[in-house]
């Protein structure tokens, strides 16, 4: 909607993980090439872990592109509430298994002559399971017993289990402590310092055509990465609204009533602003922290 009154010839902001935006920060990159280490090598159990919003699902996109580029056949799982049986239904159907895909027999010996056959050509095999906080513990243990297929060089099946940092305490369970031994590597993303968060705005608008932007100042830049704690995911609300905000007042400059206005909307919680009352009028429940001083241009 403002993209041309602001010159970008696509939405800098848009919600969705497109690989095309990634913001190659030192943890980003980092993750994904221990992702694709983990593949190539053959590790067997990889673990992705982070808070909500911090590009988890954005890696998992890069990686499939690679995963694609190196004809690497792979099953990627985005619905972790399943069954048993569902889940090797649906493992069935992304690895085009030739088989009763409503048999769990039938599907493991089907996947054991697929692993074999492509481990013999020296080619390997992937599954990522996306939100695997949510997984039960019988689907877990499952997986798990398929990271049992293996031969002298390595694992057949190499398993990305993603998630939130529940993922984390959940392995920490005794009840997991066998999945918890065999995972060999472990990747955490964390939310954006101030100067990754300034420089994952101004990269994004880059890409999508305004370089050198003065939309956002530094000053401004430092607050939206205070209220968003760092978070990717609530950096790019931010900004979209801000955008939008400014383009309904008809400002190439986003201020900070601006921001106050879309944080309020936003119904964003951080350090130092009052819990969000629905009965409140907005304008008055946006309170400032006390604390907060912008530093000198």
């Amino acid at each position: 909607m403002y993209n041309a009154f602001f010159g970008f010839t696509q939405n800098p902001f848009n919600m969705s993980p497109d690989p095309a935006f990634l913001f190659r920060s030192p943890q980003h990159e980092e993750a994904l090439a221990s992702l694709i280490y983990g593949v190539q090598s053959r590790k067997g159990f990889i673990a992705l872990t982070g808070e909500v919003g911090t590009g988890k699902t954005t890696m998992l996109e890069c990686l499939r592109d690679f995963l694609n580029a190196q004809q690497i056949a792979f099953a990627s799982l985005f619905n972790s509430r399943l069954t048993v049986e569902q889940f090797f239904e649906l493992l069935a159907y992304d690895l085009d298994l030739r088989c009763n895909r409503l048999s769990k027999t039938e599907v493991l010996l089907s996947l054991n002559n697929m692993l074999m056959e492509r481990a013999g050509a020296g080619r390997t095999t992937v599954l990522i399971v996306d939100e695997a906080h949510n997984l039960e513990w019988d689907v877990l243990e499952e997986i798990r017993l398929l990271g049992n297929l293996e031969n002298r060089r390595g694992k057949l099946l190499q398993i990305i289990l993603s998630g939130q940092q529940e993922l984390d305490r959940k392995l920490e369970a005794p009840e997991f402590r066998q999945l918890k031994q065999r995972i060999a590597l472990r990747c955490t993303l964390r939310g954006f310092s101030a100067e990754e968060a300034a420089a994952y705005v101004n990269s994004r608008m880059a890409r999508a055509g305004l370089k050198n932007q003065t939309i956002v100042t530094p000053r401004l830049l430092d607050e939206i990465h205070f209220r968003a704690q760092g978070i990717p995911r609530l950096i790019n609300a931010i900004c979209d609204n801000l955008l939008l905000t400014a383009f309904a007042m008809e400002s190439r400059v986003a201020t900070l009533e601006m921001l106050d206005e879309v944080t309020a909307d936003l119904r964003l919680e951080y350090p130092g602003k009052n819990p969000f009352r629905p009965d409140s009028n907005y304008p008055e429940q946006v309170l400032r922290r006390p604390e907060v001083r912008f530093r000198a241009e």
